[in-house]
């Protein structure tokens, strides 16, 4: 089961890096054939911006997973672990109830917008609101499954502190992994220390 959850997560990150390097083609493209050659692209702001909220959700969706969504951790970290279970439990049956209502919502503007036709591509515009269904369908088992551990006992002190203030920590343990062992980290010898030291 955990190989098909990491194949999803992988194929997830593949679409993510379509779309980036898709817009990058469709925008890019367009300035230099409006400067260049008095000429366009008809779907390329239309089709980019799509492309845009699919990239933002799919992210989102990794993020969650990774537990990479920036927040504010200073008081939790100082609770206790009562404090820090029920701070967890409460956060989790809040984004529970709000991306249950984004899927719900999406569900139905993707119905509504079904055969209402984009003006410059053509598609359907229900393709813009699908994105909101997988986003729903892909974090509430996310959500569920932290749920469920925490409820159950089953999660580790560290667990329950979902977010990071910054991604300096994500820094200092590149750092130290780095430091401890120079030659296992790509091959690339160890850099000096702030100050001159090594």
């Amino acid at each position: 089961m955990s190989y098909i959850v990491d194949a999803y997560f992988w194929i997830l990150k593949v679409l993510i890096a379509f779309l980036m390097a898709a817009m990058v083609v469709l925008v890019f493209g367009n300035v230099v054939l409006r400067y260049g050659f008095n000429s366009g692209i008809t779907l390329s702001e239309e089709v980019s911006r799509w492309m845009f909220v699919w990239l933002t959700f799919l992210g989102a969706i990794v993020a969650m997973r990774e537990n990479g969504h920036l927040g504010v951790d200073s008081l939790v970290r100082r609770l206790p672990l009562l404090g820090k279970k029920i701070c967890f439990t409460s956060s989790y049956v809040l984004m529970l109830y709000g991306t249950s209502l984004l899927l719900i919502g999406s569900w139905q503007q993707s119905l509504i917008n079904w055969d209402v036709v984009a003006p410059a591509s053509g598609l359907s515009v229900a393709c813009f609101y699908a994105v909101g269904l997988v986003f729903g369908v892909s974090t509430i088992p996310i959500l569920l499954v932290g749920l469920y551990r925490v409820l159950l006992g089953r999660a580790d002190e560290s667990e329950l502190v979902t977010i990071r203030e910054s991604e300096e920590e994500d820094v200092d343990k590149i750092q130290k992994r780095h430091l401890a062992d120079p030659e296992g980290f790509h091959g690339m010898p160890a850099a000096p220390a702030i100050g001159g030291r090594t």
